[in-house]
């Protein structure tokens, strides 16, 4: 029969092995953002599943500034299909500190603020890498509904080396662009 002292080591064996298989992820965010230029529509090309966009296609998340100096944040898509049910969601958003532009708190429910954080963003404010506090949040988010293959894999290539399992990432069905008319 093991006694106590074996018990409890193989508890305290169990315990860090399970800690030590829990992702390590790089929650670096980026060093600048200029919220004007950050503002505005941004279509949801890829993300993990999770519960609270459990089968919604076609997602924006569209940034506006309110009175009171946050941000308005609307998440809105489809359920199911492009056709389906149109389903929105409207939250607020803050930087709480000045000096780490890219954490922002965000809360769809009172005051229960949850990391976002802009891991990722190019020069021009066209992509970008979402994160949050766990592993078990990313997105990849550009200003058009879709994203050139070789821009999506650098995305892919970038949270992989953060430590995400991007094998997770679920590519978000969205609305092809209008094709000009020919004339």
């Amino acid at each position: 029969m093991p006694s106590k002292t074996t018990g409890f080591l193989v508890l305290f064996a169990l315990f860090f092995s399970c800690q030590s298989k829990q992702s390590v992820i790089d929650q670096s965010t980026v060093k600048q953002l200029d919220l004007d230029r950050y503002l505005g529509t941004w279509h949801e090309i890829a993300r993990f599943q999770h519960s609270f966009e459990k089968d919604l296609v076609g997602v924006t998340a569209t940034y506006s500034l309110r009175d009171d100096g946050k941000i308005k944040v609307v998440n809105a898509g489809y359920k199911n299909t492009l056709d389906g049910p149109y389903k929105e969601a409207v939250g607020k958003a803050k930087i709480p500190n000045p000096d780490e532009p890219g954490q922002l708190k965000v809360a769809f429910f009172l005051f229960f603020y949850a990391a976002y954080n802009v891991l990722e963003l190019d020069e021009d404010y066209q992509y970008a890498l979402i994160g949050s506090s766990t592993p078990d949040y990313l997105w990849i988010l550009s200003r058009t509904p879709q994203l050139d293959e070789k821009t999506y894999q650098q995305l892919v290539d970038k949270a992989a080396a953060r430590g995400y399992d991007t094998s997770k990432l679920f590519k978000v069905p969205q609305n092809q662009p209008a094709k000009p008319s020919e004339s």
